[in-house]
């Protein structure tokens, strides 16, 4: 996947501004998605000039103009082909877990610690993504939402980002745990 198709499938429903797709990345998005702003201004404007989105500008009272994006008709299609294309296996590439592998070359203070902290990012993160569904969902349940809403795909990523961080934290919980009872 690039960060074309994460993109173009933030877009996919919605203008948003260079701005509002930089927070939701920050936010909602960095669970299956990482990219910083420069990142994404950079993939914008190539996306732009592969026509597969255009960009206008928004003239605010008091405030800066700002720029928003939309998808094209292309924009679309590219969307279907890679949602029609095969899925690659789920890689994971985080420091963390090289550092619980060798644990017998760590300070098993400083790992416990590390685990600790990881827990704790993960359960606020969690948190954000629990809330961001209770937006979602408004005064519905999940089941109504879920039956009812036009576009249920922010919901379904939204619910594996907050699932994932649920099982991390719950792992380094655990394995801090385990450390610490063999210290």
């Amino acid at each position: 996947m690039a960060l074309r198709h994460a993109l173009l499938a933030a877009l996919l429903d919605r203008e948003l501004s260079g701005y509002q797709l930089s927070k939701l990345f920050d936010l909602g998005a960095s669970s299956f998605w990482h990219a910083s702003s420069q990142q994404l201004y950079a993939e914008l404007a190539k996306l732009e000039a592969d026509g597969l989105l255009t960009g206008h500008e928004v003239v605010q009272q008091g405030r800066p103009n700002k720029r928003v994006f939309v998808l094209t008709d292309e924009g679309r299609h590219e969307l279907a082909r890679f949602t029609s294309a095969p899925t690659k296996p789920t890689s994971i590439r985080d420091d963390l877990m090289v550092k619980a592998y060798a644990e017998q070359a760590a300070d098993p203070g400083t790992l416990i610690k590390q685990l600790t902290d990881r827990a704790a990012q993960s359960r606020a993160k969690a948190e954000f993504l629990g809330s961001q569904l209770e937006k979602l969902r408004g005064d519905k349940t999940e089941t109504d939402y879920l039956a009812s809403a036009d576009n249920v795909g922010a919901y379904l990523a939204c619910t594996r980002g907050k699932m994932y961080h649920e099982d991390q934290a719950e792992w380094c919980e655990w394995a801090a745990e385990i450390l610490r009872s063999r210290s």
